[in-house]
């Protein structure tokens, strides 16, 4: 999968990641940094990247609807630490196929991920809830 790391989530998540037989870049190496999410999501598009994000702005749907974009999974871990951080996505990536969340908004929280997804896949305009392990 080909995955933008936005800029709040760390560089050191990329070495794991591209372990792990993704194809990642950062919002730092391609000059995003204090960009505008439109334009970091502009790029990812572009490139047709998945965003990776703590941003809760990528979860507008007005913004970023689901079908208009190579997909965001916006990660809502109980403790922002870095470290904590860096074990939530890469347990999610690991345990997650994320070419099911093509073209979604995932939001990933302790226990619990919720997608919405294009309106041409689904016949619901809700969320879908897929559970998870809640060990976070």
């Amino acid at each position: 999968m080909k995955i933008k790391l936005d800029e709040n989530l760390s560089l050191h998540l990329k070495p794991s990641l591209i372990q792990r037989g993704h194809e990642v870049s950062t919002a730092a190496e391609e000059g995003l940094l204090g960009k505008l999410d439109a334009e970091v999501g502009a790029a990812a598009k572009a490139e047709e990247r998945m965003v990776l994000t703590l941003d809760l702005d990528f979860a507008d749907l007005r913004k970023f609807p689901p079908g208009t974009h190579p997909g965001v999974i916006l990660f809502r871990p109980r403790s922002m630490g870095p470290l904590a951080v860096n074990r939530f996505v890469l347990r999610f990536v690991q345990e997650v196929d994320l070419a099911r969340l093509s073209r979604c908004l995932a939001v990933v929280e302790p226990g619990r991920v919720r997608v919405r997804r294009p309106p041409l896949e689904t016949q619901s305009a809700e969320w879908e809830e897929i559970p998870l392990d809640e060990d976070e």
